[in-house]
């Protein structure tokens, strides 16, 4: 999965902007442009990287005059004290790239190491571990790329890539059988349904409908082990809601063919990392 460096760079220089309204009156006023130093980061902790491009681009769009080099890249297992990258160069520039770096570094660090830990919880089932679109505005490509990295699948993207039929829909529309039966008369035939049940009952309902996917929702194991056995391998059956590090295990033992999880984006722990400067010139 590779992210259009256009995005990218759009992101960081809003990122930039947000972060020095005019000038950087601490750096600016200390700092004579030919200052330089040599920094590095560091992990603080245990986990998987990601982010490492994205984080050193932001050191072109803050000023230039900087060389990166990374130590390791997105994917790689990370150790407490292993030096990730070093940059060498324009100590303006350092200073007033350093926090949005760092941010955009411990988060989409930190979403890979989870989403990492929750893969290999289920590992030996057949469950996937997918995203959500509880994600951060502005930020979304960056978490879910992160969540590839970690070793998880994504969801939708935007409501633009699939159709599917959530409980205010079917609330408001008058069921799941009527409207899963108009939505399917007016879609192309490329584009997939998937329906929100909330009990068996329901389950039954989506399949007589000819769901293609099933997204149980906030079900006991019990339910939902039950409804693999319903299902039989009809449709893919996704199981949301109430996923923690406890319940996923038992949760992809039911049999589900997903398990999907906001958490992954939307309140993760940021990954510690630090930028330390280590020679002033």
């Amino acid at each position: 999965m590779n992210l259009p460096q256009n995005y990218i760079d759009d992101l960081i220089r809003r990122a930039l902007a947000e972060d020095i309204t005019y000038v950087d009156i601490t750096t600016d006023t200390l700092m004579p442009d030919s200052h330089t130093s040599e920094a590095y980061y560091i992990a603080k902790d245990e986990g998987v990287l990601c982010g490492m491009d994205v984080a050193l681009r932001v050191f072109d769009l803050a000023g230039g005059n900087v060389e990166t080099r990374a130590l390791f890249h997105d994917g790689d297992k990370v150790c407490k004290g292993d030096i990730l990258a070093t940059m060498t160069g324009s100590t303006k520039t350092l200073l007033k790239g350093e926090r949005t770096a760092l941010n955009l570094l411990q988060h989409m660090s930190g979403i890979a190491t989870a989403t990492n830990r929750c893969v290999q919880l289920v590992e030996g089932t057949r469950a996937r571990i997918t995203d959500t679109r509880k994600t951060l505005p502005g930020m979304r490509a960056l978490q879910k790329y992160a969540v590839v990295v970690g070793g998880g699948r994504n969801h939708r993207f935007n409501l633009s890539d699939g159709a599917m039929l959530k409980d205010n829909h079917l609330d408001a529309y008058g069921g799941i059988t009527p409207a899963v039966a108009a939505l399917r008369d007016k879609i192309g035939h490329m584009v997939k349904i998937e329906v929100e049940v909330r009990n068996l009952e329901e389950l039954q309902e989506a399949l007589d409908a000819g769901c293609e996917i099933i997204m149980l929702d906030n079900m006991s194991c019990e339910d939902m082990a039950a409804a693999v056995q319903i299902n039989a391998g009809r449709a893919l059956l996704e199981a949301s809601g109430n996923v923690t590090a406890e319940t996923i295990r038992p949760i992809a033992e039911t049999g589900v063919d997903i398990i999907s999880l906001g958490a992954l984006t939307h309140s993760v722990k940021c990954f510690d990392i630090s930028m330390r400067i280590k020679q002033a010139k």
